[in-house]
């Protein structure tokens, strides 16, 4: 029996000594594997910078706001003393015209400053009033006529102005024998020939002193009649500054 037992053991020795090994590498493997419980909380959302680019919205070149530059202004100045050259709008005549008229007239060339720049350009528009107006007293006289301008007009502005008349372009004219005048040459008819008849006591007498009446009241008509100052339109009138005129232009 003790022969047998041993024959048995000697057996289990010999296969554990000559058989199969176990695998080492299963056990290996198994040790590599992931636990089969794990704390870590699964998401299906990517990680934060994990596999993708962020893109950043874009930011558009700011444009700088420009504003229009406004335009500069600069003042020109016609000093006194400055000459304005105008052509009269209309006839003036002491035989129409009173004082206190309105009367135009039209610059005749551009009023410049000290450094050639345009002051006030030709064409502009002058107006005024007869300050004064008179015929001659007496044949061979003058007649007065002053007229005072105050305002000038150009490119859709007016501007007050301060100038003196020196001078103007008129000239004297007879009204010839008005019916007054007339009158006076029949009365001087009439006395002439009453004192022809009484003088030469006939009808010759009378002719004779009325010829000589006429030729009296003719004398008396030209002594008396009125010698209007004419200024006829497109005559020149000479202004002259009495103060600086000013004007802001844009540039």
């Amino acid at each position: 029996m003790l022969t047998n037992r041993f024959l048995a053991l000697t057996a289990i020795l010999a296969f554990a000594c000559g058989g199969e090994k176990p695998a080492a590498d299963d056990t290996a493997r198994d040790l590599s594997l992931a636990p089969a419980e794990s704390v870590a909380t699964l998401s299906d959302q990517p990680q934060s910078g994990a596999g993708q680019t962020q893109q950043q919205p874009s930011a558009k070149p700011s444009t700088p706001s420009t504003k229009p530059a406004a335009p500069k202004s600069m003042t020109r100045v016609a000093g006194e003393g400055t000459v304005l050259m105008l052509a009269a709008n209309d006839t003036l005549t002491s035989r129409h015209n009173k004082r206190g008229d309105t009367v135009t007239a039209t610059l005749a060339s551009d009023v410049q400053d000290a450094n050639g720049r345009m002051v006030i350009p030709a064409g502009a528009l002058l107006t005024g009033t007869i300050t004064d107006i008179a015929p001659a007293e007496h044949p061979g006289g003058e007649g007065r006529m002053v007229l005072t301008f105050t305002q000038v007009e150009f490119d859709g502005n007016a501007y007050p102005i301060a100038a003196r008349t020196d001078s103007i372009a008129s000239h004297m004219k007879g009204r010839g024998v008005t019916g007054g005048d007339a009158a006076k040459v029949g009365a001087a008819t009439a006395v002439g020939a009453a004192a022809g008849a009484i003088i030469g006591k006939n009808a010759k007498g009378a002719v004779i002193g009325g010829a000589v009446g006429a030729a009296a009241g003719v004398g008396i008509a030209a002594a008396t009649r009125d010698i209007d100052i004419l200024l006829d339109a497109g005559a020149t009138i000479r202004l002259v500054l009495t103060q600086p005129f000013e004007v802001t232009v844009r540039g």
